[in-house]
């Protein structure tokens, strides 16, 4: 038993708790990510379009100043930028129109007499302002630049480029927050999640266990249902099942211990009244024919009882028999007159009203083994001089079979189980 209960356990990996727990953890994971992304682009965004508008807007006041004149020269150019501030923390190049740089405000990389080749600067001379910014090597690297117009003409071009290491501290300081905060949230979430998962699928446990004890024939085991979700319901649910399979397996051995004693009394009969014949040498014809006749008898109750087995066996795998409209007065007044003789000897006045018209869709033996059973049930359990009466009448569209009798009843607290296979009120009044 232990070797099979380790062969029906789930790998963790799994199990319902596992995947519960992946969720939660891949949940927990796509908020993380989330979190350490977005606020972060939109910082990073936030900073660049104020640097690129900050320079881009340098670089127009340059352009202005420097458009005076129809032509850049370096002396012009150098004299003006003298003069202005506005561009002071950003390097400067001024250039003329076919990109020659007449003016470098670095003095560790002076480019002067050079060519100015960015993708900004090409695009300042055709005519159009131009930014970009980038994060690399631990700073944020922001070049902008415009074209020095003049009545339409491009004379050259304003080229700015900024290197802050500060603004890039500050961000990567709110990254690193940020990732010290997703540790924090990681390990939290890993804890709350083990806990969490194993909470619900608790009850599952609980109730797998109880399957199996019930599968292997512990049909008074119950489930604790807790709380008021659909794992209680379910537990409820199995509850009432394996309360109704007790009841069915109690009912079942029952029977078949009812049902051994009555094989076994005709059994034991028809063995005595063979051996009487066999072990007697000198007996007559008259005796062996009345033995005879005994253990026909017992044959018959044999067959009877077997012919109850058959039906119940029957009605449990055969497919659904066909219907068709029988008259139900018709099959009760054919079960009073087989009846009549049973009534007569046991002293029961026995009376049917019949009305016309009451047909019903059933099959016709299955209704005549009922209404047999209910009469021959009043019959039998009645007290002598009693009465029995069977009624068929019409009801509000329906036919209805009432059979009534003088008998003791059946007790308050059976009725609900009436109906249950193979059960008995009072078994052993039922075998006498």
């Amino acid at each position: 038993m232990a070797a099979k209960r380790r062969e029906d356990r789930i790998p963790f990996f799994r199990s319902i708790q596992a995947k519960y727990a992946l969720t939660y953890l891949l949940v927990v994971a796509a908020i993380l990510i989330v979190m350490n992304t977005y606020p972060v682009l939109m910082a990073e965004n936030m900073v660049f379009t104020s640097k690129e508008s900050t320079l881009k807007q340098q670089a127009l006041v340059v352009s202005s100043t420097l458009a005076v004149s129809e032509t850049l020269t370096r002396e012009g150019v150098e004299q003006t930028m003298t003069l202005l501030e506005e561009a002071q923390g950003a390097r400067v190049l001024v250039t003329d129109a076919s990109g020659l740089i007449l003016y470098d405000s670095s003095t560790l990389d002076n480019r002067v007499g050079g060519y100015a080749l960015t993708g900004e600067v090409a695009a300042a001379l055709r005519g159009h302002d131009a930014s970009r910014s980038e994060y690399r090597d631990r700073a944020i690297r922001t070049q902008a630049a415009v074209p020095i117009l003049y009545h339409g003409m491009t004379l050259g071009a304003v080229y700015l480029y900024e290197h802050d290491a500060e603004q890039a501290g500050v961000l990567l300081s709110i990254l690193s927050n940020l990732r010290y905060i997703s540790i924090v949230i990681c390990v939290a979430a890993v804890v709350l999640v083990a806990l969490l998962s194993k909470t619900l699928t608790r009850n599952t446990v609980r109730l797998l266990s109880a399957i199996r004890r019930v599968r292997e024939g512990e049909y008074s085991h119950r489930v604790e249902s807790l709380g008021r979700d659909e794992m209680a319901q379910l537990a409820d649910e199995f509850n009432q099942l394996t309360g109704r399979l007790q009841t069915t397996e109690e009912a079942r051995r029952r029977f078949v211990s009812d049902a051994s004693h009555e094989l076994k009394t005709p059994l034991a009969s028809i063995r005595l009244l063979t051996d009487s014949i066999l072990q007697n040498d000198r007996v007559d014809m008259g005796t062996v024919r009345e033995f005879v006749s005994d253990i026909g008898e017992e044959a018959d109750r044999l067959t009877r009882i077997s012919e109850h087995l058959l039906a119940l066996t029957r009605l449990d795998a055969g497919p659904e028999r066909q219907r068709e409209p029988v008259e139900l007065g018709t099959v009760a007044e054919k079960v009073a007159h087989m009846l009549a003789p049973l009534a007569q000897a046991n002293g029961v006045t026995l009376k049917t009203r019949i009305e016309p018209a009451c047909a019903l869709l059933a099959t016709q033996d299955d209704l005549y083994q009922v209404a047999f059973n209910l009469m021959e049930n009043a019959i039998k359990y009645n007290q002598p001089g009693g009465r029995v009466d069977v009624a068929v009448r019409r009801l509000g569209g329906k036919a209805s079979l009432v059979v009534c009798d003088t008998g003791v009843g059946i007790p308050a607290e059976d009725m609900p189980k009436i109906f249950d296979r193979f059960y008995r009120v009072d078994k052993a009044r039922s075998r006498a």
